[in-house]
Order: structure tokens, then sequence, then C-alpha cells
């Protein structure tokens, strides 16, 4: 996004929270939850303009990311789908199609099981749902990561929202707990999700694609795309190699696609 194109953020008192958000564009309305160590910009920097063209969006920066500050309260994948559907309360909005990327899909995914009345659609992009699902090594390399193992460009986004270094570890450290202590959602939770489902993956990713395929057929209406590339290249994500590629004006396309039936 460039500075025009960057609205005025909003904030909300929720769950003990000050939540930053945005609204981009107009229509339908659909929640962006952005990945683990990440802000708005960082993960949909690309593609939120285009996918403002056709709906209302609402930008969200999740406990302890970017604009919303750390609160002393539990940090959790469930905690962020209560935090979404309080949000959405608030904007007075009942239903709305929900996107989330890496640990921001798996925050969508607590969402449609914990408050299934409002999510119309759904797009889980690079989400885990179970340990087994991320490549080998995943957890042994969490165990020792340091903040010096962050992606600079994450650390320079962080910075950018909330120019404070406390925040930025504190940030890194809830993310890497978080991951080390992840507990599987259960078959039997994802089944139970009657919103319809386009399931993200990249063939490279942090999630292995069989992981994806599974995820697509455990959900009752799901659709599923495989993309080449790596973690959250598909998308235009900040860490990726080609901020040129023509692959996330693609996926923007199916997203959209997939929304409006």
């Amino acid at each position: 996004m460039n500075a025009q194109q960057q609205p005025t953020g909003r904030y909300a008192a929720v769950n003990g929270l000050q939540m930053y958000y945005e609204i981009h564009g107009s229509g339908k309305p659909l929640v962006l939850l952005h990945g683990g160590g990440s802000t708005i910009e960082s993960t949909f920097g690309r593609i939120l303009p285009e996918l403002a063209k056709t709906q209302q969006v609402i930008a969200i920066e999740l406990q302890a990311h970017g604009h919303t500050l750390d609160a002393d309260r539990p940090f959790g994948f469930a905690e962020d789908a209560d935090d979404v559907a309080v949000l959405l309360k608030q904007l007075q909005i009942p239903k709305a199609d929900v996107m989330g990327f890496s640990n921001g899909g798996t925050s969508a995914l607590e969402l449609a099981i914990r408050h299934p009345e409002v999510v119309n659609k759904l797009v889980l992009a690079s989400a885990a749902y179970n340990r087994a699902g991320l490549v080998p090594g995943f957890f042994d390399g969490m165990q020792h990561a340091t903040l010096d193992n962050m992606p600079p460009l994450l650390k320079e986004a962080y910075l950018k929202a909330n120019p404070d270094p406390k925040g930025l570890q504190a940030m890194f450290e809830r993310d890497r707990n978080r991951m080390l202590t992840f507990k599987d959602i259960s078959d039997a939770d994802i089944k139970a999700i009657q919103a319809p489902t386009l399931v993200l993956n990249a063939d490279a990713d942090v999630i292995l694609p069989e992981s994806a395929l599974a995820l697509s057929r455990l959900l009752t209406h799901a659709q599923l795309a495989i993309l080449p590339g790596g973690h959250g290249e598909y998308i235009g994500e900040i860490c990726a190699p080609d901020p040129n590629s023509a692959i996330p004006a693609l996926v923007t396309g199916m997203i959209v696609e997939f929304l409006k039936k």
C-alpha cells in the first residue's frame, strides 16, 4: 500500500486490548487476519488494495502485533478468534467472509469453530491445524529461536507500526511460545465447520502440501489450490523473494471469484 492508499487506523476496546483495525473499500465484509510476527501491511500489502475493489475489507492487527499492544492476558488462537468476534459485534457486522494467512489462518479456523454464526466464507492460506502438518524440524528450530532469527523485513514492519523494541521482543516471544505449545485442532471440530472454504498453500511451504490437502478433505465444503513457491509468496507477503511476481494477482483473482459465488 502506498501512502495514498493507507487509511487512518482505528482502535476498539476488545477483551482488554486496544485493537487496531483498518477498513478499506465497500461491499460485502471481508476480515483479514495476518500471519505471526506480522502486520496488516507486511502480510497483505500486495493484495489488499485489489480485494478492497470488490469488498469492504476489515484488516485487523491481533494481540501484540503491529499497532495492537500486548496485554496481561492469555495469548492463543482461540483468544484471537474471540477478539475478532467481539470486534465484529462492535462494528455491527453480523456475518463476514474471513481470510487468514499462516497463524491468522489458524485463528480463522478457530473463529469458524467457536463463532460459526459470524463466518460466511473462509479462506485459509497456509493454515496449520495440527503439529504433523508442519515441515520436519519446525518445532526443534522454534525451540531454539531468538529474535535474531526473525526476518529483518518483519522486524522493520513491526517497528514501523510501533517503534518500541520491547514490543517487538514481546511479540516474538508470544508467537514462539504459542507455536511451541500448539495443540492439534480436532478432526471433529474441523468437520463441523459448514462455511464454504478455499484452502490455499504453497508447494514449498512451512505447511506441508499434504496437510493442506488433508484439511480440505476434512472440511465439509472446501476447495484446494496448491501454488508454486514458499510461505506467503503466492500473496506477495513482504518476505517473498520476487516482489514483481504475477502469482499474487492470479491468487487474488481466485479469492475474489470464490467469495462472489
